[in-house]
């Protein structure tokens, strides 16, 4: 009995130690990425906005942007996307309000160019059809330069941007 056992102990860590190599399937383990979206649409408007106080500056696609991006990208990605924005600019004006009342909120989607006029009287110009991004946040505290803010960690980015 104590034989059979230790026979079959024996042969169930023989077999699970072997050194055989794993078949792969390339198949399986080809990642396609459909939703690619680097390259949008350029905006149908060249009007550039001119900020020169502390704000946070939203921008959305114009209407037309809109219905490029909407066709270029597969549709649940695009509903994704769009879902996405709606909520994290929300929650963004929400503690824009609450946290830092004295930031500015500012709403774009008719302006491809946004001119930055910090307090030394240097400028930045953030061509929005180079961001990859549907939509987004920039922060501007007037003297440093704008920092477009990660929408998911809205309350970190606010408070390491304008506290330093």
């Amino acid at each position: 009995m104590k034989f059979r056992f230790f026979s079959y102990l024996l042969l169930v860590i023989s077999l699970s130690c072997s050194d055989s190599p794993r078949q792969t399937y390339p198949a399986q383990n080809k990642i396609e990425n459909k939703t690619s979206t680097k390259n949008k649409p350029p905006s149908s408007f060249s009007d550039t906005m001119k900020i020169n106080f502390p704000a946070a500056v939203f921008y959305n696609p114009d209407s037309l942007q809109l219905e490029r991006i909407k066709e270029i990208t597969p549709k649940n990605a695009f509903e994704t996307d769009v879902h996405n924005c709606f909520y994290l600019m929300r929650n963004a004006r929400v503690v824009l309000k609450k946290y830092w009342p004295q930031i500015h909120i500012i709403e774009t989607s008719a302006n491809r160019y946004l001119l930055f006029v910090r307090a030394d009287k240097n400028k930045t110009c953030i061509d929005l059809n180079s961001k990859g991004d549907m939509c987004g946040i920039f922060l501007f505290d007037g003297k440093k330069e704008p920092e477009l803010a990660d929408m998911m960690n809205i309350d970190t980015a606010l408070g390491f941007y304008f506290s330093k």
